[in-house]
């Protein structure tokens, strides 16, 4: 075997095997210091370096995921930021949300054309999104919003039939079950299809529609991410798939990503205290917005 150059036997891929952990380390890094796991970047680097487009990318993009993220899980607990009630409300959506994005990831978006456009739409969310964090006006009011209190954990959450409250530091919270549910499930759904989990996309419209506070939304969201990148795992390995669509994921390739992947999310991790939050959001915002433009592309080649 040739260490400077491998191919890959589920994928198909041809590449050096250092590549694959060194690319996710460095996408790591960067974006766990935003708050925002890699395997939304991964993906195109699948997909337009190692052109790696059957639907079996997105299965391997979650094992990425399985790998990468327990680290970050544990930091949270071992903070007391975990809030497990939450958490278990968005798996329960998302569990199910996964399942019908596996379906038209399979069945309905096997073209790299139409996969390709699905991507650019996820990127131009996350990039928007990213980049309107630095707007004056949000900037403004948060100049005078106190960081985490020393000391504060998420406690005493009261399960009610339609609503969970708890506490954080000296401030109570509460959110709709059912909306929270419903939200999941439709993240689930984007989730399966992209190979992402989802944490990525449900942690900002906790924040922003919900009203939680961002410390305990964190490890909420990656530990869900965690969980439903099993299921999608899963899914994409023991479910049937039209003859000749590639679904099992390259546990090898994955495999590489995740190591890398784990690295980097403690390295950015440790990092994260002496880099400008702005200068990050607004390179990463614009590298993810340049990206969302150039697979968006493929709509003028699809019409």
């Amino acid at each position: 075997m040739d260490f400077l150059h491998y191919e890959f036997a589920r994928s198909g891929v041809e590449t050096s095997l250092w590549l694959p952990p060194l690319v996710a380390f460095l996408i790591s890094l960067v974006t766990s210091m935003v708050g925002v796991c890699g395997a939304f970047l991964l993906l195109p680097f699948q997909i337009s370096v190692l052109n790696y487009t059957a639907p079996s990318v997105s299965a391997t993009n979650l094992v990425f995921n399985l790998i990468a993220i327990p680290s970050g899980v544990y930091r949270f607990i071992r903070e007391g930021r975990m809030l497990w009630p939450l958490n278990w409300v968005i798996v329960a959506g998302t569990l199910p949300g996964v399942g019908v994005g596996y379906y038209v990831r399979v069945y309905h978006l096997q073209d790299p054309g139409l996969f390709k456009v699905f991507v650019g739409m996820v990127l131009l969310y996350l990039s928007l999104r990213l980049l309107a964090e630095l707007a004056p006006w949000r900037r403004r009011g948060r100049k005078s919003a106190p960081g985490m209190k020393p000391g504060s954990v998420a406690r005493n959450a009261t399960i009610a039939p339609s609503r969970i409250t708890f506490t954080f530091g000296s401030d109570t919270y509460s959110f709709s079950l059912p909306a929270m549910a419903l939200l999941a499930f439709s993240v689930g759904i984007i989730g399966g299809i992209y190979g992402i989990g989802g944490g990525a996309i449900i942690a900002p419209f906790c924040v922003a529609i919900f009203g939680l506070p961002v410390y305990t939304v964190a490890g909420a969201a990656l530990a869900a991410t965690f969980i439903t990148s099993i299921a999608g795992v899963l899914l994409y390995s023991l479910l049937p798939a039209p003859p000749g669509v590639a679904t099992q994921p390259d546990w090898l390739l994955g495999g590489l990503f995740g190591i890398g992947g784990a690295l980097g999310m403690y390295v950015g991790a440790r990092l994260q205290r002496h880099v400008p939050h702005g200068a990050l959001k607004l390179l990463l915002g614009a590298v993810i917005l340049l990206l969302a433009m150039y697979y968006l592309t493929e709509l003028l080649t699809l019409m």
